[in-house]
């Protein structure tokens, strides 16, 4: 999942990239970082929690330099601790380098065990680190060089943001997993994982990088590399049922548009007689609302939430998923009691927080509970970037429609059909661009996985030692 956010050019570069940060925090929140380039050296500073607390006080002081870019980490590869914040920053054969990353690789295991066979030494157990090391085993004279021959070694999903002494470096896998886009503040060159971390700053957006593209930015120039791999183009659709915020545009769609799209066609699907339908906050708004529409049954905010508890869906740790999903929502039982409810929420995951919330509404006095879901089963784990590792943890990779229902305690369940959402998503397409419905990755839904994830395995580089201050146990200030 994770937010990336980078600034090209400007002389308040990194208090930009908080602020960019600042507006892609729910793409993560287990750790954030900055890092900047003042002409003479790297400054970084990352911690573990969110974005307001570790920028508070001097840290932006302390960030100094016209280039910076920045990360919110949810992770899917290497544990929750500090040594795997981002960005990742190293001295390399090419010079200092600074890293963050949206994605998982999927060929990072075997290039890492190659690498340290090779004497590499890693810092971090992070997918990530794998690039920095493939640069550094391939030195170039341009360092735009280095990153494209490492990129032809590696597989997955990656949409990449580089500091280096030179310039600072955009990139996106060939499928085009995750979303990246360009953008421009004051005719300086800005990178983000959402446009909402543009609307922010008033920048304006330019467009979305292309699969497979590169983009290297000096100063207010722009340059664009093309990757020599050629892959089907498989974007990821949970972005728009789930992941991105519907105030964003990602791969040129507004999100709000596919989700309104999304609980229409919901209802049209699996509609069924109720007396108000009531959003699970705030994920599954934009589909409640347009079921209503739709159905021409009422809407309302009969769930409330506690906007200072996290996404429950990306704590990292069961037993604060679970504590989470108490107080996160709270029903008004003057809105639910007696009445048929239709509760719509993004998804069922593990099935045990929409189990939790169908008691509440039930124990507000619902007189019946239908669950509406716009998007369908997940029943495989994603190797591109979401927390889903095994299919044990899947309800629907175990239970069939009836059991689901059963276990989450809904009077009926329904979900929407694969074609349904594909359609939701690709009628919001920008006029210019032809209707593609394979352009997509639903590996999720249905075990069809664009790339292959390696088993066993890791890769190789030439990395010298940071002159590294820990100021305590969650928080790490570079100086390269």
């Amino acid at each position: 999942m994770c937010g990336i956010f980078g600034v090209e050019g400007h002389p308040e570069a990194s208090n930009l990239a908080y602020l960019g940060l600042y507006a892609l925090q729910h793409r993560g929140q287990e750790s954030a970082g900055i890092v900047t380039w003042d002409d003479s050296q790297m400054h970084a500073e990352r911690g573990m929690g969110e974005v307001a607390d570790i920028f508070g006080g001097n840290a932006l002081k302390r960030l100094p330099g016209s280039r910076a870019i920045g990360h919110t980490r949810y992770s899917t590869a290497g544990t929750s601790v500090i040594s795997n914040a981002q960005p990742i920053v190293v001295n390399t054969s090419v010079g200092p380098l600074g890293i963050v990353h949206n994605g998982n690789l999927a060929n990072a295991a075997r290039l890492r065990q190659e690498l340290e066979a090779d004497g590499s030494i890693f810092q971090t157990s992070s997918d990530t680190e794998v690039i920095l090391h493939l640069m550094a085993r391939n030195p170039r004279a341009d360092v735009v060089e280095s990153l494209l021959a490492a990129l032809r070694e590696v597989t997955g999903a990656y949409s990449l943001l580089l500091v280096t002494e030179q310039c600072l470096i955009a990139a996106r896998d060939p499928h085009g997993f995750r979303p990246l886009a360009l953008g421009r503040y004051q005719d300086c060159p800005v990178f983000a994982s959402e446009s909402c971390a543009f609307d922010l700053l008033q920048a304006e957006r330019e467009r979305e990088l292309e699969p497979g593209e590169v983009l290297v930015a000096r100063g207010t120039e722009v340059e664009s590399f093309c990757l020599p791999q050629r892959a089907q183009h498989a974007k990821c659709l949970f972005e728009h049922v789930y992941l991105a915020r519907p105030d964003s545009e990602v791969f040129d769609r507004p999100v709000s548009e596919s989700r309104l799209r999304m609980g229409a066609r919901l209802a049209q699907e699996s509609g069924v007689p109720a007396d108000l339908v009531v959003p699970v906050p705030d994920s599954g708004l934009f589909a409640a609302l347009g079921y209503s529409r739709e159905s021409g049954i009422p809407f309302e905010f009969a769930l409330i939430r506690n906007h200072y508890v996290g996404r429950t869906f990306i704590e990292p740790k069961d037993s604060i998923r679970h504590f989470g999903v108490r107080v996160k929502l709270n029903p008004i039982r003057q809105l639910i009691e007696g009445k048929r409810v239709i509760l719509v929420d993004d998804s069922i995951v593990r099935g045990t927080t929409s189990q939790k919330i169908v008691r509440m509404v039930r124990e507000a006095g619902a007189k019946e509970v239908h669950l509406r879901i716009p998007s369908p089963p997940t029943a495989y784990p994603c190797h591109y970037g979401i927390n889903t590792p095994t299919r044990e943890e899947l309800i629907a990779s175990n239970l069939d429609l009836e059991g689901i229902r059963k276990f989450t305690g809904a009077d009926t369940l329904a979900y929407l059909s694969l074609e349904g959402l594909v359609k939701s998503v690709d009628e919001v397409r920008p006029p210019s661009e032809p209707e593609d419905t394979t352009a997509y990755c639903s590996a999720c839904w249905t075990g069809k996985y664009p790339v292959p994830l390696e088993e066993g395995a890791t890769a190789q580089r030439v990395l010298f030692p940071l002159r590294t201050e820990l100021a305590d146990d969650d928080r790490q200030v570079s100086v390269v």
